[in-house]
């Protein structure tokens, strides 16, 4: 007997809300980047296209070359991981190189930015819990 009836019936009791599917083309835009307008970017705000109420913001974001994201407090814990190109992250005054493959993890309080370096666009997933 297939668990999988049990399950569906299982999540549909749960009052969850159904799940949110998003193509990130739907939600390309390029802009200059935040804090600080240090260049160009590729904005995919993936999680604004999610119906309300959502509890994590989740973007992909490519810096363009000679961009950054400006130095900026957090109110919250948040993650860049690094899909292609590189760059410098800083965090309370330290500045560490990422390559893809690798993420830094930011903490609530720090003072906190990245800079495209290199020759390619850095690609970024940023993710960090919307205030409640």
């Amino acid at each position: 007997m297939s668990m999988m009836p049990l399950l569906m019936a299982a999540a549909a009791a749960s009052g969850a809300p159904p799940m949110a599917v998003i193509d990130e083309n739907s939600v390309r835009r390029d802009e200059q980047t935040p804090h600080g307008r240090i260049g160009m970017s590729t904005a995919y705000r993936i999680s604004d296209a999610v119906p309300q109420p959502r509890r994590m913001e989740f973007r992909k974001r490519i810096l363009h070359v000679g961009a950054a994201i400006g130095l900026h407090p957090i109110a919250h814990d948040e993650v860049y991981y690094v899909l292609s190109g590189t760059g410098d992250v800083t965090s309370d005054g330290e500045t560490r190189a990422l390559k893809p493959g690798m993420a830094a993890y930011l903490y609530d309080g720090a003072v906190v930015g990245i800079r495209q370096t290199g020759q390619e666009p850095l690609a970024l997933i940023i993710a960090y819990p919307v205030k409640e």
